[in-house]
């Protein structure tokens, strides 16, 4: 397919380019890509199922927000060290059985950075890790439906956490100054020095832990 086209297609095998595209296109294909309709089908159980819990008297709403609150917090820190200490480190493509992997999830998005199928992380990959990052914390909150309710919160956290993710590498210059900061260090990140800026859409932990800079005349 030539570069800069766009068609619809829910199981589509058709690639789409960040560079060529505006917002609304944007914000068409992100519905549309299987691994963002999976996290929402799964916010949509998990949600339903905690809903239930909680008018049945089955789990108590102290467990269940303390839950999404723990999950909200924690976030930015695993996407932090996940994207510092194992995407950025050199052992998962020095060993042949996660090399591939590694190729995939990150090593394909800094060699393509317009092309939206490989700006997402891989579903295979990406769910466990959800599934590994909340679910305990929820669990020693509020129990088993503690555990479901921080899954919920943390594929929807996915979802919020993507959709800026491609924003930031859509080819235009966003009107919420926020956004636009965080486009400006993720692109540096990208293009200037990749040892650093590692947040993506949350630069937090990169502040508190010396790895921020604002642009290439600090680092």
């Amino acid at each position: 397919m030539a570069k800069g086209s766009f068609t619809f297609g829910f199981w589509s095998e058709k690639e789409y380019f960040l560079d060529r595209m505006n917002l609304r296109e944007l914000t068409a294909a992100y519905f549309q890509y299987y691994a963002i309709a999976a996290y929402i089908v799964v916010s949509l159980v998990t949600g339903g199922i905690v809903l239930w819990a909680l008018a049945t008297g089955a789990a108590t709403w102290w467990g269940v927000l303390a839950s999404i609150a723990a999950t909200v917090i924690i976030y930015p820190a695993v996407w932090y060290v996940l994207h510092r200490y194992v995407l950025h480190s050199k052992y998962m493509w020095k060993h042949p059985l996660t090399a591939g992997v590694w190729k995939r999830i990150h090593y394909d998005h800094h060699c393509d950075t317009n092309n939206l199928k490989v700006l997402f992380g891989a579903l295979y990959t990406t769910l466990p890790t959800v599934i590994v990052a909340t679910m305990p914390v929820g669990y020693a909150l509020g129990g088993t439906y503690g555990a479901v309710a921080a899954l919920c919160a943390g594929v929807v956290t996915t979802c919020i956490y993507e959709y800026f993710h491609c924003i930031e590498h859509l080819g235009y210059a966003p009107s919420w100054g926020l956004v636009r900061e965080m486009k400006k260090t993720h692109m540096a990140h990208h293009f200037h020095n990749e040892n650093g800026n590692y947040g993506i859409t949350n630069l937090w932990w990169d502040r508190r832990l010396g790895t921020f800079y604002d642009g290439p005349k600090d680092k």
